[in-house]
């Protein structure tokens, strides 16, 4: 039997349902962006809650690198097969190889998924993309509205966003224009944590503390693989590491952590220092505005 929610989680809980109600009632044609990562896999627990028994009014969606941890793509395919639910899978490596996109050394992949990603809202007809970012992530997250408006070219105009007062909200669209929609964006980590715990929902193992081989580089502990293999003068070590945060592989670190249970990750959670993106993601750091210069263009 699960534990009964707290006032804040039960009324966060509440408001997210509502919104990805609004959001199926509202649009046309709305996706939910999926990669089997933390915030998405809540983001479909509470989807599930607001339409079963019947079957999600919209399907999922992943823009895949083809650089993610593999255990990620399999739990990821193994929780979307539980639900029977329809996953769209998009490789930015089609893009690369029909010159759509341009791959460059040295950078990661996750600004090629920009251009994937509005290519796909486009062909597939989508008008309102439901992602699990939340304000406290970032600081230009924090920027973002519930129903986050996108133009015609796909770009966002943080000057240019609807008011939403009383959790009134305007999804009216001009042609070739779409919503990015956030029904976590009042939720912070520690919310979501305690929230998966009192949920019992099943998320990746990465997530928890696991013994694994690891390089130390500019500050960032990253896994030793095919992608991110031991550069000349460096050592790679053992250590016991978990994961705060899930993406491309060539940019996300780990943080050492004796967290091996979500009641244990909690109690990390909540006294950590620095986001979740400050301590594991490196091309965040690339610049004052790097998320927000990505989020311009079209990003998630």
């Amino acid at each position: 039997m699960r534990a009964t929610l707290p006032p804040n989680l039960r009324s966060l809980e509440a408001e997210a349902i509502a919104i990805l109600r609004e959001t199926a009632a509202e649009f046309h044609r709305p996706v939910l962006l999926f990669s089997g990562g933390k915030d998405s896999v809540v983001l479909l627990h509470l989807a599930l809650k607001a339409f079963r028994p019947a079957k999600l009014p919209f399907p999922l969606l992943h823009i895949d690198t083809g650089h993610n941890f593999p255990e990620l793509i399999a739990f990821r395919d193994s929780i979307v097969a539980t639900h029977d639910e329809r996953l769209l899978v998009r490789e930015v490596q089609k893009w690369i190889d029909t010159g759509r996109v341009r791959e460059r050394a040295g950078e990661t992949r996750n600004r090629l998924q920009t251009r994937v990603l509005l290519d796909t809202l486009e062909e597939e007809g989508f008008d309102a993309a439901i992602g699990g970012a939340r304000r406290d992530e970032e600081r230009a997250r924090a920027k973002e509205r519930i129903f986050s408006h996108r133009d015609e070219f796909g770009q966002w105009d943080p000057k240019n966003q609807r008011p939403e007062l009383w959790a009134l909200f305007n999804g009216r669209l001009n042609s070739g224009e779409h919503f990015r929609v956030f029904p976590l964006s009042n939720w912070t980590e520690v919310d979501v944590w305690r929230y998966i715990h009192l949920e019992r929902i099943s998320l990746p193992p990465l997530y928890f503390a696991h013994e694994r081989e690891v390089i130390e580089r500019k500050g960032f502990l990253y896994a030793v693989s095919p992608l991110t293999p031991v550069a000349e003068g460096e050592q790679s070590h053992r250590a016991e590491v978990r994961f705060r945060t899930l993406g491309d592989i060539t940019c996300t670190g780990a943080v050492r952590s004796s967290a091996r249970t979500t009641d244990q990750v909690v109690e990390e959670v909540e006294t950590a220092r620095i986001t979740e993106r400050g301590a594991a993601r490196a091309d965040d750091l690339a610049g004052d505005a790097a998320m927000e210069d990505r989020k311009r263009e079209g990003y998630f």
